[in-house]
């Protein structure tokens, strides 16, 4: 579902003690390594542009080598058909392809760059070597990472617009419960729009994703874009734009169960979500 466009976010020891002790908002990190939420251009619901390709990313993950990366659909960067989503067979860019950061981006124009990073890991590439089958998990694992340049990691904030969180990462929520997206396709005139609200259907392709439905729906540049519960957890990411069981609804992969295939499997040491500096607020 990605949108092809013109290239163009007490005691002095108790003082001590807490300085050390990591942060609510992000325990994989020294408190103070993020950019200010309302400064931050490089975020989730950033708008990614991998050869022209446009979707949106869903949340920050770091290493234990503290690099920085931001996840989105593996299908991003597929050179097939829209329609393709059998991530163990349609082709996908090589890992180390460019992808560009942006903002403002429409369906006539291209936005302003905001950093730049590359394709660090990608689900589809990962199954295809290891030469996985299986159609739950080959149509549902759809996850890839950009690696942020260095240069532009100062600008970067881990917090979901508008919602706040992520507070932790959990499973995909049952049918009926509550989720928030915030989708940043070009299609869309205003980011008015780009808050979503909804309730899961839920899951498909044995567990590896599952149905949302939102107002407003996800749309073609939206693929990639993360998805919360109830309680502001990463919960998945947009992949598919689905009629069934209703027309407008989403697909959604799981990211607890592609998340864990990616620390198995990347080469990645350490890879973990970041948590939001900002808490989450399901009625901001």
């Amino acid at each position: 579902m990605q949108l092809r466009t013109p290239a163009s976010l007490v005691a002095t020891a108790s003082l001590v003690l807490a300085a050390l002790l990591p942060t609510p908002a992000d325990a994989g990190s020294r408190a103070g390594r993020w950019a200010a939420p309302e400064q931050a251009p490089i975020t989730p619901g950033v708008q990614m542009f991998t050869r022209g390709a446009q979707c949106t990313g869903n949340f920050v993950f770091t290493d234990a080598a503290r690099r920085v990366y931001v996840g989105y659909a593996a299908h991003c960067a597929g050179t097939g058909e829209a329609t393709d989503i059998n991530g163990c067979r349609n082709p996908s860019l090589p890992l180390g392809t460019k992808v560009r950061f942006a903002s403002g981006a429409t369906a006539a124009t291209g936005g302003t760059t905001v950093g730049r990073g590359r394709l660090a890991y990608s689900s589809w590439e990962t199954m295809q070597a290891l030469g996985t089958t299986g159609h739950h998990i080959c149509h549902g694992n759809d996850f890839a990472l950009v690696r942020v340049g260095r240069k532009h990691e100062d600008k970067v904030n881990p917090t979901v617009p508008f919602w706040g969180g992520p507070t932790g990462l959990a499973g995909a929520p049952g049918a009926g419960r509550q989720v928030h997206s915030w989708g940043e396709s070009s299609l869309r005139p205003t980011t008015v729009l780009s808050p979503k609200t909804g309730v899961s259907l839920g899951t498909t392709y044995g567990g590896w994703a599952f149905d949302a439905y939102t107002a407003t729906p996800g749309v073609p540049g939206d693929s990639g874009s993360g998805v919360l519960d109830d309680r502001g957890r990463a919960v998945g990411s947009v992949s598919t734009v689905a009629v069934a069981p209703f027309a407008g609804s989403n697909g959604v992969g799981t990211l607890k169960r592609e998340l864990a295939f990616a620390q198995r499997w990347s080469g990645i040491r350490g890879l973990r979500l970041v948590r939001g500096t900002e808490p989450f607020a399901a009625v901001p």
